[in-house]
């Protein structure tokens, strides 16, 4: 009993001394009240202090985003399923904005805009949690565009080359190759040091899961990350999956590094950025779409960026996939993405269809950058291309009125198929600078000029292999220097020519 008696007495004298530190003091919790709540958006009330884009949190976990502030009542867009919630549930201010973890761990993960993971990964902490938005690199911050951002396709680096920390559109048709275009371009990094962000708005989730085989197959995936909103998932997420994206490759480019973001795509996003204003009762404009919606893009795109040397010398370059339809560019978003970016690459539906893949329409394409980023020696070997390839397309219209064809016009022609035949590239298969230089000297030098669109295909497969073989130090100096001297042009033609005619088939009998 006594020694009973002594534990009450201890433990009342720990609970007096406890009493006698304690210092009372009021606690502020700001709660809110839900007024209706449907298709995943939430009318708050309650909250006069929140700010614009701070978390909400919702009964059962529910997270949200602050959208509209209006007099009386907060429009929320909610960042997971409605559940249970309803009407009358309170909500409480986080005080902080949307925000996603950024650093190392994410490479090669799946994640949603969150930061959340959806592969089979361990719980992703980060280096830090950084805000989904954040203002864009000012002028005296950039520096030129000027370094290559090589997609290993010979249809983009020759004629519409690409440099680091542009925003190039990918825009074209459904169902035209607008998506393998870019993961081409992720793939082709497996030979460098770029991370690359690969960032999905409400695509299908087979569409996803072959992009993600894809760069795993043929890529670097321990240097790729993978933003997902599904289609079937909240509009707020999806809407915020180009900034949270963004956000991450601003991790590695404020420490150095060079970063490649493909947006799939803007046009989806767009509907989205519609559909969540006319839910909050924005007042619509042309399409349909708020008055909002170019600076909603524009933001974003302008974060794309090449940082001077003072500032560690990163880059950002994106690209932004747009949808047309029935190939109309004229319309209201594919328009302002036009006006937004430094120029856009045109996927055509007829083109496609015959085959002529990458399908890009080399008369409406445009890099507003081009040769600038060009190292000496692919400039030197595409110089001209464009312009034989336009004056080949045009007179191949008009050849196929009929009649009787002079040898100067067959010349064009035959030089003109070969050019094609070398802008056709299979799915998957990059090719490195000095390949791609080779491949245009052999073209340039008239040694495809009659072969079929079968047998450039051989050259081109063959062509690495023949490359380290014949003319290793030749491609050694390229890649190094990336310059064609004429010594070294006039190495690699024997080898070039030598590759031509093993293809070439014999000419017939007389």
């Amino acid at each position: 009993m006594a020694t009973l008696a002594s534990r009450v007495e201890r433990w009342a004298h720990s609970a007096d001394a406890r009493l006698a530190a304690w210092s009372p003091a009021p606690r502020v919790d700001v709660v809110g009240r839900v007024e209706r709540v449907a298709d995943g958006i939430a009318m708050v009330s309650g909250l006069p202090q929140a700010a614009s884009r701070e978390l909400l949190a919702f009964s059962g976990g529910i997270m949200g985003f602050a959208h509209t502030l209006d007099e009386n009542l907060i429009g929320c867009v909610l960042l997971d399923p409605i559940g249970h919630l309803a009407a009358g549930d309170i909500v409480r201010s986080t005080g902080q904005v949307a925000g996603v973890p950024v650093g190392e761990q994410l490479l090669g993960r799946i994640v949603d805009p969150l930061g959340r993971p959806l592969d089979d990964g361990p719980v992703l902490k980060g280096e830090r949690f950084d805000p989904v938005e954040r203002a864009a690199p000012e002028i005296i911050a950039r520096d030129l565009v000027k370094v290559p951002m090589e997609t290993g396709l010979t249809v983009i680096d020759a004629m519409f080359a690409l440099g680091r920390g542009q925003r190039e559109l990918i825009i074209g048709d459904r169902a035209t190759g607008k998506t393998a275009l870019a993961v081409d371009a992720i793939i082709n990094q497996r030979h460098g040091n770029v991370v690359s962000i690969y960032i999905a708005i409400g695509q299908k989730t087979s569409t996803v899961k072959s992009v993600v085989e894809a760069v795993r197959a043929h890529g670097s995936p321990e240097r790729t990350i993978f933003v997902v909103a599904e289609a079937n998932g909240p509009a707020g997420l999806q809407w915020l999956a180009p900034y949270a994206g963004m956000t991450m490759a601003e991790f590695f480019r404020d420490r150095g590094d060079d970063v490649l973001v493909v947006i799939d795509d803007l046009t989806k996003h767009a509907n989205v950025h519609r559909q969540i204003s006319l839910l909050l009762r924005q007042p619509p404009g042309r399409e349909a779409f708020p008055g909002d919606i170019f600076y909603t893009h524009s933001r974003l795109l302008e974060r794309a960026a090449h940082l001077s040397k003072d500032l560690g010398g990163g880059s950002i370059t994106a690209l932004p996939i747009a949808e047309t339809a029935a190939g109309n560019l004229s319309a209201y978003i594919p328009t302002n993405l036009i006006s937004i970016t430094d120029g856009q690459i045109v996927l055509d539906t007829q083109l496609f269809a015959d085959g002529r893949r990458p399908a890009v329409d080399v008369g409406r394409s445009v890099s507003r950058v081009g040769g600038k980023t060009q190292r000496p020696a692919m400039r030197a070997a595409a110089g001209g291309l464009r312009l034989d390839y336009v004056q080949f397309m045009e007179m191949e219209s008009f050849s196929r009125f009929g009649g009787l064809v002079d040898e100067r016009t067959r010349a064009v022609l035959d030089h003109g198929s070969a050019i094609r035949g070398v802008l056709v590239q299979g799915q998957h298969q990059p090719l490195r600078e000095t390949e791609q230089v080779a491949l245009l000297v052999a073209v340039g030098e008239g040694l495809l000029d009659g072969l079929a669109q079968d047998v450039i295909a051989a050259f081109r497969a063959e062509l690495p292999a023949v490359l380290a073989r014949d003319a290793g130090d030749v491609a050694g100096r390229i890649e190094s220097s990336g310059e064609l001297s004429d010594e070294d042009r006039a190495m690699l033609v024997p080898v070039l020519r030598s590759l031509a005619e093993a293809h070439r088939p014999p000419k017939a009998a007389p």
